[in-house]
């Protein structure tokens, strides 16, 4: 038996050597003349491309792994921005907008445009002008998905799914594209100067203490996102079609309490970066945009309710800021 078993690891070994020694006899200056002959041009731009991110990215992770910067300083309040990974999301966050233009889009790919979308809001302005991301940001990259997700968990509240359900066109209120193309261009632009224009990342003072109206912000945003959602939604068939005039919650202050949350929140921050001027600028575009909506929308719901709505309107003034608009 011993012998058998010596005789087969010899004849593995042997038949090791003559497969090595076959493939040394092949590679010849002739067999790879003749290889580099028959590469065509689009091989020698891709394999070019192969070899080319390989030694970049070779270059990258040797610079950073024999940098003491890194090893002495990195922490994961203290990140470095991955541009790369940036912009491979807002390509593929591109990928699945077109898609979701045709009705294809599944619901990892419509997270990915929220995401993607949010990404280049608050995280790559900030990364881009102080070279590393810390505090603020990253905390309303989570609260920009939450609050926008609002809407759909009170789908799944009601329905016990996400998905929106068919309704009347009539309430699907939407403007000209030159008006929401403008009022998508102000607020990226907005949080971009708010980038420029706020302080260092590593000046803002932390704690509940020195944050305290930033986090009040915060929360009443939210807080009036939520309700006015879930009191509207208690009062319209499929979430979107209105029943009867709601007056409770948040509109008892304001007629368009969820446009208002909304405009809230990207003061909030804003303001926490330490950019009033941005703020200003952005608060003024979605005054304006959506007044244009809340008119709109105004027309249908005296339309549908006549004298009911108007009598709201009268006893609740104010479309977006109580006391002011």
């Amino acid at each position: 038996s011993a012998a058998k078993c010596s005789y087969s690891i010899s004849d593995a070994a042997t038949s090791s050597d003559g497969d090595n020694s076959s493939l040394l006899k092949n590679f010849t200056a002739e067999s790879v003349k003749s290889a580099l002959l028959g590469l065509t041009p689009i091989d020698v731009c891709k394999w070019s491309l192969v070899l080319s991110v390989a030694v970049s990215v070779s270059k990258r992770t040797l610079k950073l792994l024999f940098d003491p910067f890194f090893w002495m300083y990195f922490s994961w309040t203290w990140l470095f921005w991955p541009w790369m990974v940036a912009i491979a999301l807002a390509l593929y966050g591109l990928y699945s907008f077109k898609k979701y233009l045709n009705g294809e889009a599944s619901i990892v790919e419509q997270l990915a445009i929220v995401t993607s979308t949010f990404t280049w809001l608050t995280l790559v302005p900030p990364a881009y002008f102080n070279g590393f991301l810390e505090g603020w940001p990253f905390v309303f990259f989570l609260v920009y998905h939450y609050f926008f997700f609002l809407n759909v968990s009170v789908r799944k509240r009601l329905y016990g799914d996400y998905l929106p359900r068919d309704h009347d066109p009539k309430w699907d209120i939407t403007l000209p594209n030159w008006q929401k193309l403008s009022f998508s261009v102000a607020v990226v632009a907005g949080h971009w100067l708010a980038a420029y224009e706020g302080k260092e990342l590593h000046l803002i003072h932390g704690g509940w203490r020195n944050n305290l109206p930033i986090w009040i912000l915060v929360m009443l945003a939210i807080f009036m996102q939520y309700h006015s959602t879930l009191y509207l939604a208690k009062y319209s068939e499929k979430v979107v079609v209105p029943t009867a005039v709601v007056e409770f919650g948040p509109y008892r202050f304001v007629r368009h309490p969820i446009y208002a949350s909304t405009a809230l929140l990207f003061a909030a921050y804003f303001f926490a970066l330490g950019a009033p001027v941005s703020a200003a600028l952005v608060s003024l575009a979605c005054a304006v945009y959506y007044g244009w909506k809340a008119e709109l929308e105004e027309a249908a719901m005296e339309e549908s309710f006549g004298g009911r709505y108007g009598e709201y309107a009268r006893k609740v003034r104010y479309r977006l800021v109580p006391f002011v608009y």
